[in-house]
């Protein structure tokens, strides 16, 4: 088993940044790759970043690209997800997730933590 929680969501003005923390606990970190995922209401969960279990691979989705940058400190059992340049359309309740393939974390992953709130308003 593999716990995950995040952290590090809250209110931000569009432009601003935020960082997410995922942080798990439970079997080797190590083994698992991670992705980030969010939702917003009547909307379907959707993939936003992945991370390879060493962290040498990395890939964000069209829509953040230039903003988001995923990253892991292992050693801290720690995933981040760096978000810059916030817009309104990123409000949303974030997620991190896990799989021990890197190819099915963003399909089917075995893990998910609880989410944490992101809102860009002013």
């Amino acid at each position: 088993q593999v716990q995950l929680v995040e952290s590090g969501g809250g209110l931000v003005q569009p432009g601003g940044s935020l960082r997410l923390s995922c942080a798990a606990s439970g079997r080797s970190f190590t083994r698992y790759a991670v992705a980030w995922f969010r939702q917003t209401p009547g909307k379907e969960r959707e993939f936003v970043a992945r991370i390879s279990e060493g962290g040498s691979t990395s890939y964000v989705i069209d829509a953040v690209k230039g903003r988001f940058t995923i990253s892991r400190i292992n050693a801290k059992n720690t995933v981040y997800l760096q978000m810059n340049s916030l817009k309104s359309e990123d409000t949303a309740v974030y997620y991190c997730a896990a799989h021990s393939n890197l190819n099915f974390v963003a399909i089917t992953p075995e893990y998910w933590g609880q989410g944490t709130q992101v809102t860009v308003s002013s």
